[in-house]
């Protein structure tokens, strides 16, 4: 009983020190850990951002200058003016919305299939999906111009090498989605799905109407990671677009670097505007990550 009495000081002591702990220190200790390393990612794009607002004598010396006497916000209109970079962002902005469009649709419908319906060999086919995802790209490159080659060839010259359908074809569907998608589906009550199907809806009824409604933290995660991937693919466009009218954003800012001179002022601004869609896809969708993640692949 002594012993009893003797620890509830102790107990009573306890939540005081933790209060007084997050008083005094008002977010985790691990931050002062991370503070650093976040200073040293967030120094390049510093430096990124200060260039494009820099004369080009400001740009060109060393030590590098980190204030600049005066902010030249006329940089970015000049980059615009100068490497069409309308038609840039147009194109990527096309290719990256369809590639979108495609990837939450049909990997929601194989996803679905590979988590409610049961056929002949579904898993040793999943399997196999998943073992290309260990197949390096650049094994790939090559099968996938010759396939888009014959494509422009007897289908359509729409999606053949050197046209917005070559980057769009190959992007439509991703493995990574489909698995996602597919262990999202498996973490939903299926009592919902089996009501739906006594109601008499059919199977993409219930796709769309019940599952996809409740797995909006995958579909944002999905198509944030897919909007990012797309908009700063730069080897396939490399090799599939020859024509200039026809140019992504990263192929329009490798323009800007010749082999004499580059006008670094410019290629910052160029490149501080290419990241700004970025940065607005991902601030919108960054709180359904943890979350998609979280419900994703703990249920086998």
């Amino acid at each position: 009983m002594s012993e009893q009495i003797a620890l509830k000081p102790a107990k009573a002591m306890a939540p005081k020190t933790a209060h007084r702990r997050r008083r005094w220190l008002p977010f985790d200790r691990w931050h002062l850990f991370l503070f650093p390393f976040a200073l040293v990612m967030l120094f390049p794009m510093l430096w990124m951002l200060v260039t494009s607002i820099e004369t080009i004598s400001e740009a060109r010396r060393f030590p590098p200058v980190m204030i600049p006497e005066g902010i030249h916000w006329v940089n970015y209109p000049n980059a615009l003016k100068r490497g069409a970079f309308g038609t840039y962002f147009l194109n990527t902005f096309i290719v990256t919305m369809a590639t979108v469009i495609g990837n939450l649709v049909f990997c929601s419908l194989a996803g679905y299939a590979f988590a409610r319906i049961k056929f002949f060999g579904r898993e040793v086919v999943f399997m196999l999906m998943l073992a290309t995802l260990m197949i390096p790209y650049q094994v790939t490159i090559i099968p996938e111009f010759l396939i888009v080659k014959w494509l422009g060839t007897h289908i359509s010259p729409q999606i053949g090498i050197d046209s917005l359908g070559a980057l769009i074809v190959p992007g439509l569907v991703q493995v990574f989605g489909i698995f996602l998608l597919r262990q999202f589906f498996r973490t939903l009550p299926i009592e919902l799905e089996e009501a739906a199907r006594i109601d008499g809806a059919s199977r993409l009824g219930i796709l769309f109407k019940i599952v996809l409604p409740l797995s909006l933290p995958a579909l944002a995660t999905l198509g944030a990671l897919t909007f990012l991937w797309t908009w700063n693919d730069f080897l396939w466009p490399l090799i599939a677009i020859m024509s200039p009218e026809h140019y992504t954003i990263q192929l329009g800012l490798m323009n800007f670097q010749t082999a004499h001179t580059t006008s670094w002022t410019l290629l910052m601004a160029a490149n501080v505007m290419s990241m700004i869609p970025l940065l607005i896809v991902f601030l919108a969708a960054q709180k359904y990550f943890i979350q998609s993640v979280a419900t994703s692949g703990l249920k086998g």
